[in-house]
């Protein structure tokens, strides 16, 4: 995958993209908050549903909803099958070359979990070394720092340029016989800024390291093919993919996986159970322990499809205009500062208002129907390189439009004028 977004030329010639004809697939884009039409910007927090995947949840819970994997009667058969073609959906969205390569979790931070209880306790002993990056969301620096104190492990850090950029030339130098495992972030939620996983995965496998990748904010925003990018862990949620909450996906090599240990014990994750011994199932049920998120994982499937039939290159295309006239118009504001200026990025702008809080910002814009996210956004350490408590950030989806950033705009300036 090239996580460059196109140029302004090959934009030009693009088909037009029908974003009034998108955004009547959801219902919640029609409602009113405050008395005023929503102006939805929080994506890089949750995206929101179209009918087609309501409706699926909808079909699932009442025509086919039974436990699956257990049964042989008609109803568990059918769930059972739905569930797995919902596996399948998600191998060929992100081209993995296995289904079982699929493991359905919680979320992202679930998946980074388990690798780290799997594959880090396993074979991170005292002394090894984990490189993570500055841009990193907590959930890829929490795991590994519990996974620090219990081993004795060390933890190395790639910082960050003013922009929001990885020192890439510091990547290199921070390998040692020592280093066991890179976690990197795809794309940052606090900023928007683009890693160059692809060149960091080759860099990492030329010293023998596997890359975890937490790919939380990039499979709704650009294609993802991790056969290209050779990463050996991939991460990401379906609340993010135009799915529900409570579903996620470890994407993880087959060797890998198999060489892992278990991470929670319970039903179907077995193949025998004495008290002498318990023999594990094969992969991708060893790493799915209990009754999984069914109807969760089905309605994902049901997200892939609707992605897919609009495609994830039109998608990227799309927002990267968007970004660009989203980032004209508020660079064009006296008193505001953007926070991270990438020149590789996905369509998020964090900035601050110059003497004004950004909880006030957000707690003002909403009183207009502008849903934004303020506060360290789980990157505390992004927002202590930038010197800043919290920021204001407005992420944005295929389905938001340029009148939506107009509207950002005036809801900006009416709360300047509340300080002025």
């Amino acid at each position: 995958m090239n996580a460059r977004h196109p140029d302004i030329a090959c934009l030009a010639v693009a088909p037009a993209f029908e974003v009034e004809r998108i955004r009547a697939d959801f219902p919640i884009l029609h409602i009113e908050v405050e008395g005023k039409p929503l102006v939805y910007l929080d994506n890089a927090a949750s995206s929101q549903m179209p009918q087609s995947v309501i409706d699926r949840v909808v079909r699932y819970q009442t025509t086919e909803h039974a436990n699956i994997h257990r049964a042989v009667y008609t109803l568990s058969e059918r769930a059972t099958a739905a569930f797995e073609e919902a596996r399948v959906k998600l191998q060929r969205f992100i081209n993995a070359p296995d289904e079982r390569e699929v493991i359905f979790t919680s979320g992202t931070t679930d998946a980074i979990n388990l690798v780290m209880h799997g594959y880090g306790r396993k074979f991170i002993k005292s002394g090894d070394e984990i490189i993570l990056t500055t841009l990193e969301h907590h959930s890829n620096i929490v795991p590994w720092q519990m996974l620090a104190e219990e081993t004795g492990a060390i933890i190395r850090v790639l910082p960050i340029n003013d922009a929001g950029e990885l020192c890439l030339e510091q990547f290199e130098p921070l390998f040692n016989a020592r280093t066991k495992l890179v976690g990197v972030s795809h794309v940052s939620n606090a900023l928007g800024s683009i890693n160059p996983i692809k060149q960091m995965i080759a860099m990492a496998h030329e010293r023998g390291v596997p890359v975890l990748v937490d790919g939380a904010q990039a499979p709704a925003h650009m294609p993802v093919d991790v056969q290209d990018l050779d990463c050996d862990f991939y991460t990401f949620s379906g609340h993010k993919l135009c799915g529900p909450t409570g579903i996620g996906v470890l994407y993880g090599k087959a060797e890998l996986l198999e060489k892992m240990q278990a991470f929670k014990g319970g039903g179907d994750m077995i193949l025998s159970v004495s008290f002498e011994k318990t023999v594990y199932n094969t992969i991708p049920h060893k790493f799915e322990a209990g009754t999984p998120p069914i109807a969760a994982a089905i309605a994902l499937g049901a997200a892939v499809d609707y992605l897919q039939a609009i495609g994830m290159d039109a998608i990227a295309r799309y927002e990267h205009t968007l970004l660009q006239y989203a980032t004209a118009q508020l660079s064009a504001l006296p008193g505001l500062r953007l926070i991270g200026t990438a020149h590789n990025k996905a369509a998020v702008l964090s900035f601050m208002l110059e003497g004004i809080h950004p909880h006030d910002v957000g707690t003002l814009l909403s009183q207009e129907g502008i849903a934004v996210r303020t506060g360290h956004h789980c990157a505390q350490p992004v927002m202590t390189r930038f010197k800043v408590p919290a920021t204001t950030r407005a992420s944005f989806a295929f389905y938001n439009s340029m009148a939506e950033v107009d509207a950002l705009v005036a809801g900006i300036r009416s709360v300047q004028k509340v300080f002025a």
